[in-house]
């Protein structure tokens, strides 16, 4: 304890404290912060499964993932009416249906209401549901403007309980045997629509909207597969009934069965929020041996309470999380670092477990071991490599 008579100005406890901090970063290792040894020099260990990638169309590479926010050339992009042009200058936003007050805005129009940036992580629904469909995923810092405070003003009708978002992107579709021109639309419920974390995006990642990710505008919905995120927007229109367009109703359903007392139950449900998930990215041999495995894992929005790995079919181990780089809707990178491992084959697999309790599950896990549809693929993906 200081004496009464003991004085020491503001500038040396600043510097006494940077140098008791620099002081403790040298006698412990960066880890004990909660961050993770530098990877200087550290040599990448390729998964025996490698990951096939098409170098014609744009993909995450898990190997080489290191950077949080992914850059706008290596985000997944797929259209359902092939790729719309549309012309800025003349496109309009019709807002419509069950409203007091239609509105019809530009794009100026829209960049001038307030401006909201949202980091969300953007994920196919297929994605992961096959070897060679691995990397239709992406974290991206979104801009644009709230949708909640546009569809106020326009006076929602209280018979209304669905908004319809329509792209501009089109095509012939045959439907009781006659053909009917579609364009490409999904709808949320008044809701989910009203969540203040919705907006409509003209940035991606401080950047224009890029043509194939919907420019000039398109929905972000946090937290929900990509096929909910409507490209190249040209109409909101409020219903006072279900929309069951093909995109809801037809297509993007998952047909899953349960066991029940001796039968199987089977149901249909409209791709909607993202499961809980995780993936073994990459794996790098540091100088000191020790093998760093990676990975990142999402949610919809739910906090991640952890991540756990399993090597060998061993028990399974709590791994360490980026606490740095962090957002509600965004992925959460983590770490184990594999001490003196032997030399020969291994298979390591991670699993992510959400707030509520949610576990992402095994392939013969009853939640998805009678799923019959491709989409909302969440099972456990296991990794092998070899150490030498």
């Amino acid at each position: 304890m200081l004496s009464m008579n003991s004085h020491i100005s503001r500038r040396e406890m600043i510097k006494g404290s940077v140098a008791a901090t620099a002081l403790a970063f040298m006698q412990f290792p960066l880890s004990s912060f909660g961050f993770a040894e530098p990877e200087e020099e550290a040599t990448l260990i390729p998964f025996l499964d490698p990951q096939p990638l098409n170098p014609n169309r744009p993909m995450l590479n898990w190997e080489r993932l290191q950077s949080w926010v992914t850059p706008n050339e290596q985000v997944f992009a797929v259209s359902h009416y092939g790729m719309a042009t549309v012309d800025a200058s003349a496109w309009r936003l019709e807002i419509s249906g069950l409203v007091k007050s239609p509105k019809h805005l530009s794009l100026d129009e829209i960049k001038a209401r307030n401006r909201k940036q949202i980091i969300a992580t953007l994920e196919c629904s297929g994605n992961s549901s096959s070897p060679g469909f691995l990397g239709a995923v992406g974290n991206v810092r979104w801009t644009g403007t709230p949708l909640a405070p546009l569809l106020r003003e326009c006076g929602l009708y209280q018979r209304g309980i669905e908004v319809v978002f329509f792209g501009a992107d089109e095509k012939t579709e045959k439907i009781r045997e006659k053909d009917y021109l579609q364009n490409f639309a999904r709808s949320l419920s008044v809701k989910d629509a009203l969540r203040d974390d919705v907006i409509l995006a003209y940035e991606m990642n401080g950047e224009p909207l890029p043509k194939e990710h919907g420019a000039p505008l398109r929905l972000v919905v946090p937290g929900w597969f990509g096929i909910a995120w409507v490209k190249w927007l040209t109409r909101i229109e409020v219903l006072d009934r279900r929309f069951m367009s093909k995109f809801m109703g037809r297509d993007y359903v998952t047909i899953r069965g349960e066991e029940k007392d001796g039968h199987t139950v089977w149901r249909e449900t409209s791709v909607g929020p993202i499961d809980v998930k995780s993936i073994t990215a990459r794996a790098v041999r540091l100088k000191n041996g020790t093998v760093r495995i990676s990975g990142a894992a999402w949610t919809d929005g739910t906090p991640l309470k952890k991540v756990e790995l399993q090597i060998d079919g061993g028990n399974w181990i709590t791994v360490q999380l980026d606490k740095k780089q962090q957002a509600k809707y965004s992925w959460t990178f983590w770490n184990y670092d594999w001490k003196n491992p032997s030399p020969g084959e291994h298979t390591v697999v991670s699993r992510a477990v959400d707030a509520e309790g949610r576990i992402q599950p095994s392939p013969d896990d009853p939640a998805i071991k009678l799923k019959r549809t491709y989409w909302e693929a969440n099972q456990q993906y296991p990794r092998k490599l070899k150490i030498t």
